[in-house]
């Protein structure tokens, strides 16, 4: 096994058919009244691609914390998210515009996903992050999803 399917077995992954529950949520979340309710633990990311200049409509998980939505993403469309770019938003119901803070450093990468896991625990099933008896996520699978490649950011709406 190389060392980076190592990095990354038992990590989240994509789901067999992941376009199209993304197509029916991303259509959910336009609809203003469905949106209030599934909009509570979703938003919809409006991501251009930095080089292929491709448009990707990604339904996230998000927690608001301190005033800002926090998302993280172990998935490559993260990487178009960058410090200083705003990016579209679709947030309860209503496409707005969001200044970004991207996170890929260990420490603060780690702190976020365990706020996001810690209040999303859908958030943390996919990711594979565990819970201690005290509920708190474990530190080393958030570690582990740190290594794989995950990403954290914080969007602050305009």
């Amino acid at each position: 096994m190389s060392e980076d399917h190592a990095s990354t077995a038992g990590r989240a992954q994509t789901m067999a058919l992941q376009g199209v529950a993304n197509r029916i949520v991303r259509g959910l979340l336009r609809v203003p009244l469905v949106s209030r309710g599934i909009g509570k633990r979703l938003i919809t990311l409006y991501v251009v691609g930095r080089k292929s200049g491709k448009r990707y409509t990604v339904p996230v998980a998000y927690t608001l914390h301190e005033g800002t939505l926090l998302i993280g993403t172990p998935f490559g469309w993260g990487r178009n998210l960058r410090t200083g770019e705003p990016v579209e938003v679709r947030f309860k119901g209503r496409r707005r515009r969001a200044d970004v803070v991207a996170h890929t450093g260990e420490e603060a990468v780690v702190a976020d996903y365990a706020i996001i896991a810690r209040d999303n625990h859908n958030f943390a099933g996919f990711n594979k992050i565990g819970f201690d008896e005290r509920g708190n996520p474990d530190p080393g699978d958030l570690h582990l999803a740190w290594a794989a490649g995950a990403r954290s950011f914080r969007l602050t709406l305009r």
